[in-house]
C-alpha cells in the first residue's frame, strides 16, 4: 500500500466512500502513480504484477470523468476474455453506482439481440470482448464518435489473441481526441509497437518489475513421470487439502480426461475452458467462487485476469510454455498480499523449464517431494528418511525383546530391520506351536528340515530324464481335455 490517501490522489468523495464501505482505505502503488496520470488526460502504459489493483486503478479515474447527464457512449474498456470482462462490468457496476453511471456489458456468447435493445438504454461505459464490439460497431449498432477514453486490460493478451485487428477497427471508429491506456503485467514487443503507433507521449509506468510474481507466494515444482501425474496431483491435492485449488493445463483436449479421472478420486471438479458456451462457463466460475466446487480445471486463455478472492492454490499439471504465462498463473493467487502456493506438476524431461522460470523471474523455484504428510526439500528428505528408518529399526529390536521375555523364539540379541516384515515373523516362529510328535521325530540325514509323519517309509528314486519329460507330454494332454478323458487317461497310467 502507498502513504497516500484516496483524496490526495484526486479520487472524488463519492468514490472514496464507497471504497471505505468496501473496506479499501488505500491505494496500492500502482493506483498511486497511475490515477494521477489518468485523471490529467494523459496516455498510459502500466505494467504491474498481477493482483496489485490494475482494475481500479483505471476505472476510478474513467467513471470520474464520465459525465452522467450524457446519452453517448464515453469509454470503452477491451479485456481479452468473456470472464474478465464481467468481472470487470461487476467492479464498474459497483462503483458506477453513485455517480450515476450506466454501464453496459458486450461479450461474444451472449444473446447479440439482448445487447442491441439494452444499448437503447444509452451507457455511458461499454465493457467487453473486441470481437462482439467489433461485430456490433460492423452492423452500426454502436456508436464510438464521443469515445474519450478506451481501456485495454490484460493488453499482452489482447494482441497475442489475434484481435489486432479488431482493436485498429474499434480505433479508428473513435474521436481522434482520445486518451488510450494499456494495463498489463507483461510487456511483449507487440504492445511496444502497438503504444508507437496509437499513443501520444505515453507515460510508462512499472511497479517492481524486478518481482513479476507475488513475493508472498511460495512457488515450488514435483517431479513425476507423465503416467504417474494424475495419482500425485491427487496425492498433493489430499495433502495440502485447500478449500479451493486452480489446476492449470496447456491443452483443451486433456480437460475432460481430467476432470473424469479427478472426479472419480471424489473430489468436486469443474472445467472452465474457451469452447464452453457463455452461460455454462459464467455457472461455473459462480459456482468455484462460492465454494460449491474444490478443483477448476482451467487453459490459459479462460483464466486469464480472473480475481478469485482467497484463492489458495495454483497446481500447473502442465508447466507453463514461458515465464509470461507462469507470471499470469501464479497471480491467481496471492492477490493484494495474501498468501498463496504454486506447484507445478513437471516430468524428469521438464526440469530445465523450471530452472529457466527461476532465472528469467528471479524467484525461489525449489524441488520439493512428499513424504508422510508433508512437502520436504531434498535436505529435509534426506533427514525424514534416516529419522524413519531409525524408527522402523528401534521398533523390531523392542519387538524382539518382547519376544524373547516371553521365551517364545530364540530370538538374536540385535538384528537389524531389513525391510522384510514376512521373513522376520517366520524367523521368529513360537516352538511350542510343534507337534509333540514333530519335535521327537529326528532329521533325516541329509535334509535340513523335519522327517515325514512315516518315518520308515523309502523315498521313491528320482525318475530319469526320459520318463520326466514323458510325464511332462501327459500332464500337457490333460490340459483343457473333459474329466471323462483326464479319468481314462489316470487309470491307464496307474496300469
Amino acid at each position: 500500500m502507498s502513504i497516500y490517501t484516496w483524496n490526495e490522489i484526486g479520487v472524488n468523495e463519492l468514490l472514496a466512500d464507497k471504497l471505505a464501505a468496501n473496506g479499501i482505505t488505500q491505494p496500492t502503488d500502482v493506483q498511486a502513480e497511475t490515477i494521477p496520470i489518468l485523471l490529467a488526460g494523459s496516455d498510459v502504459s502500466a505494467r504491474s504484477q498481477t493482483g496489485t489493483g490494475k482494475t481500479l486503478a483505471y476505472l476510478l479515474p474513467l467513471l470520474q470523468k464520465l459525465n452522467s447527464s450524457s446519452n453517448a457512449v464515453q469509454a470503452v474498456i477491451l479485456a481479452p476474455t468473456q470472464e474478465l470482462a464481467m468481472q470487470i462490468v461487476r467492479v464498474a457496476e459497483i462503483y458506477g453506482e453513485p455517480l450515476n453511471i450506466r454501464v453496459q456489458q458486450l461479450i461474444g456468447g451472449a444473446a447479440l439481440k439482448r445487447q442491441v435493445e439494452k444499448l437503447k438504454l444509452h451507457p455511458q461505459l461499454v465493457i467487453g470482448t473486441p470481437g462482439r464490439i467489433h461485430e456490433l460497431l460492423k452492423l452500426r449498432k454502436l456508436k464510438l464518435k464521443d469515445v474519450s477514453n478506451v481501456v485495454i486490460d490484460e493488453a499482452d493478451q489482447v494482441f497475442q489473441l489475434g484481435s489486432t485487428k479488431e482493436v485498429e477497427t474499434i480505433l479508428f471508429g473513435m474521436g481522434h481526441d482520445r486518451q488510450i491506456a494499456f494495463f498489463s503485467a507483461t510487456y511483449p514487443d507487440q504492445m511496444a509497437r502497438f503504444e508507437g503507433r496509437w499513443m501520444k507521449n505515453p507515460v510508462r509506468i512499472q511497479i517492481t518489475p524486478e518481482h513479476r510474481v507475488s513475493e508472498t507466494v511460495d512457488n515450488y515444482f514435483i517431479v513425476s513421470d507423465k503416467r504417474d501425474k494424475t495419482d500425485t496431483a491427487r496425492r498433493l491435492v489430499r495433502l495440502l487439502n485447500p478449500t479451493s485449488a486452480l489446476l492449470f493445463l496447456n491443452d483443451t483436449d486433456n480437460i475432460s480426461n481430467w476432470e473424469s479421472k479427478l472426479s472419480y478420486e471424489g473430489f468436486t471438479v469443474e472445467a472452465l475452458y474457451g469452447d464452453a458456451d457463455k452461460q455454462r462457463r459464467a455457472a461455473t466460475l459462480a459456482r468455484f467462487r462460492e465454494g460449491r466446487c474444490q478443483l477448476l480445471l482451467a487453459t490459459d486463455v479462460a483464466a486469464r485476469g480472473l480475481d478469485i478472492e482467497g484463492l489458495p492454490l495454483v497446481i500447473q499439471l502442465d508447466p507453463a510454455v514461458d515465464a509470461d504465462h507462469y507470471v499470469h498463473r501464479a497471480g491467481r493467487t496471492g492477490r493484494m498480499g495474501r498468501p498463496g502456493t504454486v506447484v507445478s506438476i513437471v516430468t524428469p524431461q521438464e526440469l530445465f523449464i523450471m530452472e529457466k522460470f527461476r532465472k528469467q523471474l528471479g524467484i525461489e523455484l525449489t524441488e520439493r517431494t512428499m513424504f508422510r504428510g508433508k512437502l520436504l526439500t531434498e535436505e529435509e528428505l534426506r533427514e525424514a528418511t534416516r529419522s524413519f528408518a531409525r524408527q522402523e529399526t528401534r521398533s523390531v529390536e523392542r519387538r524382539s525383546e518382547v519376544l524373547r521375555d516371553r521365551g517364545e523364539a530364540d530370538v538374536p540379541e540385535k538384528r537389524p530391520f531389513n525391510g522384510n516384515d514376512r521373513q522376520f515373523v517366520k524367523a521368529t516362529k513360537p516352538l511350542k506351536e510343534l507337534t509333540a510328535s514333530q519335535a521327537a521325530k529326528p532329521v533325516q540325514p541329509g535334509g535340513a528340515g523335519l522327517s515325514s509323519p512315516q518315518g520308515n517309509t523309502k523315498q521313491k528314486p528320482a525318475p530319469s530324464k526320459a520318463a520326466a519329460k514323458v510325464e511332462r507330454k501327459r500332464e500337457g494332454k490333460n490340459k483343457g481335455a473333459p474329466k471323462w478323458l483326464k479319468a481314462k487317461r489316470e487309470a491307464e497310467k496307474e496300469q
